[in-house]
């Protein structure tokens, strides 16, 4: 079995009369998809190794909406965000880490007009940060010599022009970072986004997940490293597709560095 780890919901952390320092957002895929729970334990093992006070609001955390807005239900998303913001501004919630592009695409850009202003952080830069601040070191030996290619999620890249923390986070592990043809501000959408997750992709040549899984695998990698728990289903799947499950592995960056630790 795992080890155990520690989360504190902010209703402990008001009991205490304490804040934390960062609020840590779940997400809809990270508390519920059983591949993507293992990227929310990866980045708390972090947290907990460096002892980071971190709260998650469990069970007062809602979906942030973005698919219903990206479906098109606007009036959905605002519900939902609405919801979210009173929760938030009740906690005076400051900081916010998340380990999903979708949630921090929504919370840092459309929130705001409704009142929720906050800042909000990817768990790579988070991660980055810890780097930079001395907190947290790795062992760096785990993935040496082994070749990583980065797959851009689109609400991390194009939408916000994040494209070097992840980057920087994954040079620490010694591993050769390999690049794809179509990166950063060209990277191509893992076929997850605008909702198009919960349903079946439309008549074409070839599913969007399994043409970017083959640019991953042209620069032939051992492990295709995410950011976004919809990316690492999409390119999960594009392997299967590509019959590459013995050869080529996909991670999480928060997996890898909590795998180096």
């Amino acid at each position: 079995m795992s080890e155990a780890l520690t989360v504190k919901t902010m209703e402990e952390f008001m009991a205490e009369g304490k804040q934390p320092e960062i609020l840590f957002w779940v997400g809809s895929a990270g508390s519920y998809d059983d591949r993507a729970k293992k990227i929310s334990r990866a980045f708390v093992k972090i947290l907990n190794k460096v002892n980071v006070d971190f709260a998650v609001l469990g069970p007062e955390e809602s979906c942030t909406g973005d698919v219903a807005k990206r479906a098109g239900n606007e009036f959905l998303f605002q519900m939902q965000a609405m919801m979210n913001i009173e929760i938030l501004n009740g906690y005076e919630i400051k900081r916010i880490v998340t380990c999903d592009p979708h949630s921090f695409n929504t919370l840092k850009n459309e929130y705001p007009g409704l009142g929720g202003n906050y800042e909000v952080v990817h768990h790579t830069q988070y991660i980055k940060e810890l780097l930079d601040d001395g907190r947290l070191s790795l062992k760096g030996q785990v993935y040496k010599e082994k070749r990583i290619t980065f797959h851009d999620p689109c609400y991390l890249g194009r939408a916000n022009s994040v494209y070097e923390a992840p980057r920087e986070v994954l040079k620490k592990t010694n591993a050769d970072i390999v690049e794809m043809k179509r990166h950063k501000k060209t990277a191509l959408c893992c076929g997850a986004g605008g909702a198009q997750m919960f349903k079946e992709p439309e008549k074409g040549d070839m599913d969007i997940n399994v043409m970017r899984t083959k640019d991953a695998l042209e620069t032939k990698p051992h492990i295709i490293a995410t950011g976004c728990p919809y990316c690492n289903t999409m390119m999960t799947d594009g392997i299967k597709a590509h019959e590459k499950e013995d050869s080529v592995t996909v991670l999480d960056v928060a997996e890898l560095i909590a795998n180096s630790i």
